[in-house]
């Protein structure tokens, strides 16, 4: 049998006389406010939730393991969710932590004084213009790559540099010389 130390109930959660995980927890909620927010749920992770609550709330499981066996989930994995619920009630339990994922190599302060550098007219001619400013003036050492997608496309603004007047002089018509007859 698993013991919860004084004042911490929720340990007390998980007890295992005889093997069979017997499961107590207070849930707040009425059976009918389960099933109609269970109805009202938009991802599946939310539903998942809300229906162990159910499925605990109108007797259907008792136990951790057969409430693991009916969601497919691992027992660990609805303990973390009745914690939450313990915690923080079901705003707690349903509100999925979103991951941050990479920072960006140029930190949005640097961006803001990057874009308004970029509104100076002829302040930069290339991209490899702008990484080195940025290398020099604040430390950001990024690829061409990067330095060219994130002015082309994420702050929208294309270079007016020597590759538009290259073009120019570079698609004429050749001149015929005259003393060619």
């Amino acid at each position: 049998m698993v013991d919860s130390p004084p004042g911490n109930e929720f340990n007390a959660v998980l007890r295992r006389p005889n093997m069979a995980g017997v499961l107590k927890l207070d849930i707040q909620e009425s059976a009918e406010e389960l099933k109609s927010l269970l109805g009202k749920q938009s991802t599946p992770t939310g539903k998942e939730r809300v229906q162990a609550l159910y499925l605990l709330k109108i007797g259907k499981v008792k136990t951790m393991t057969g409430l693991a066996e009916i969601l497919g989930r691992d027992i660990s994995t609805i303990f973390r969710w009745f914690q939450r619920y313990k915690a923080r009630g079901l705003e707690g339990m349903l509100t999925v932590p979103r991951n941050q994922g990479r920072k960006p190599l140029i930190p949005k302060p640097v961006l803001e004084i990057l874009k308004q550098e970029l509104h100076q007219p002829g302040r930069f001619r290339t991209y490899s213009d702008i990484r080195e400013w940025l290398r020099e003036t604040h430390g950001v050492d990024a690829s061409y790559k990067v330095v060219h997608e994130t002015v082309r496309y994420r702050l929208k603004v294309r270079l007016r540099g020597s590759h538009a007047k290259r073009r120019k002089s570079g698609r004429q018509a050749p001149q015929l010389s005259p003393n060619l007859s």
